[in-house]
């Protein structure tokens, strides 16, 4: 019986662990062992506890009984669909560091891309990500002494200022045009300097530096439709975040979960997504245009929560209007010199898209067509996605109404940009409008649109 393996070895765990491109010691981290424990579990050298199989469930996103096909030795079943981890990087600022590089590599290597690519949105890891975030003490320090350059506050200005140029290039052209340059960036410029030398001061802006890089990255994926992707680069930048213990950016990297889960139609993860922005804003002593960015977002999920609801919740309706009130008036306190460099971005049009939005979803149709109609001529050839954004907003709030030949021209008017940007999005919302008109499927007018919307989407 000499050498016999008193498990089994675990073939089906090993699969798991790869196909994420996950080292033994990435999952090990994650789900709370020592690599040398991970490494007897897959040799069949060592039971796993149940404690530990509930965490296997989480991590890889697989029902319960998969994982006890892995502890008996079984392999991986081919329709199993796994899923970003749950608590990547959680832990010492140095495992956030390692699980942020590790990620980034990913990404660029074309034999690990498509893992990151075909990774689904998963809603339970916005809960262990959420918990990191409330729970999870920060680094007692983040002066680091590696064998890099010495790192100053001049390297640290210069990726803001990089990722305000993308920002710029994103809003005009689409995420497509400038995801592989933001990528590179983190893996060339941003990962050696997170490597190298530097004091409490700066490692704490560098830290919050590259959670807003690597968050802008986790937008680029959401605008080319690679939710669980972008879901996995927002939880790493929330972790960049907390080893920087800086709350202002970690609640914009919240909001930014938010509009995720708000689009793809999670309004309970979204409004919670949405207060813990809105609470961590408010402990931070946010500026009141900083406020007003968190709460439109919450208006928006809570809106969202209002449509889909069976019945109509007058209560949560009330609650939606008293939102928006409060963005309006925090937002006309004008910009204050504590304004977060993220609020560059929240201009005068957005808010009042937004509100758009969400009158529309509570039923406010012709408030929301009004919100909508007045940012379309505001917005220049630097926000050409949001102008296409609005249009496609406004055609659903007059379809809402039963103006079916207004709704029709303005989504008409929207298609040529959805065709002009490198961007999934707004081919996608033309889609979902498309499907709000099927109560007028038999008309002249809708037949015509869906084969104008199919004959330019396809070219």
């Amino acid at each position: 019986m000499t050498g016999a393996r008193p498990y089994g070895e675990r073939p089906g765990l090993v699969k798991a662990r790869k196909r994420l491109g996950m080292s033994q010691e990435v999952a090990a981290e994650a789900v709370g062992v020592t690599p040398r424990t991970w490494g007897r579990w897959e040799r069949g050298d060592q039971g796993i506890r149940p404690i530990y199989r509930m965490r296997l469930a989480a991590v890889f996103d697989v029902d319960p009984a998969e994982v006890e096909r892995w502890v008996e030795g079984e392999a991986l079943t081919p329709a199993t669909e796994l899923s970003p981890m749950t608590d990547f990087g959680r832990g010492s600022l140095a495992a956030t560091v390692r699980a942020a590089e590790h990620l980034w590599r990913c990404d660029m290597d074309l034999s690990r891309r498509h893992i990151l690519a075909a990774l689904p949105f998963v809603p339970a890891a916005l809960g262990e990500w959420l918990s990191a975030w409330t729970y999870d003490r920060a680094s007692a320090s983040v002066a680091h002494t590696g064998v890099g350059p010495s790192v100053g506050m001049g390297d640290v200005e210069r990726i803001d200022e990089a990722r305000q140029a993308f920002i710029r290039m994103d809003n005009q052209f689409g995420a497509g045009l400038i995801r592989p340059a933001v990528v590179d960036y983190l893996n060339t410029k941003v990962a050696p300097l997170l490597r190298g030398r530097y004091d409490e001061r700066v490692g704490a802006r560098l830290m919050t530096a590259a959670a807003g890089m690597t968050g802008l990255a986790g937008w680029t994926a959401f605008d080319l439709g690679l939710q669980g992707q972008a879901q996995y680069y927002y939880g790493q930048a929330l972790q960049l975040a907390k080893g920087g213990d800086d709350p202002l950016t970690a609640a914009w990297v919240l909001t930014t979960m938010t509009h995720q889960a708000t689009h793809m139609g999670h309004p309970r993860w979204a409004a919670r997504l949405a207060r813990a922005s809105v609470d961590t804003g408010r402990r931070a002593q946010a500026s009141p245009r900083a406020m007003a960015r968190l709460r439109s977002r919450e208006a928006w999920a809570l809106a969202l929560e209002v449509n889909l609801a069976e019945t109509r919740d007058g209560h949560a309706v009330k609650h939606v209007e008293r939102l928006l009130g409060e963005v309006e008036r925090d937002y006309a306190q004008g910009p204050a010199d504590r304004d977060p460099s993220w609020i560059a971005q929240f201009e005068a049009t957005e808010p009042v898209a937004e509100a758009g939005i969400a009158w529309h979803l509570i039923g406010e149709h012709e408030r929301g067509a009004a919100c909508a109609e007045s940012v379309i001529k505001q917005y220049t050839e630097r926000r050409f996605r949001s102008a296409q954004f609005s249009r496609v907003s406004a055609a659903e709030a007059y379809l809402g109404m039963g103006e079916l030949d207004r709704a029709l021209h303005l989504a008409r008017e929207s298609i040529p940009m959805a065709k002009t940007l490198t961007s999934a999005r707004p081919a996608e919302r033309l889609r979902r409008f498309d499907t709000h008109l099927e109560p007028y499927a038999d008309t002249i007018q809708v037949r015509e649109f869906r084969d104008r919307v199919r004959q330019e989407l396809a070219a």
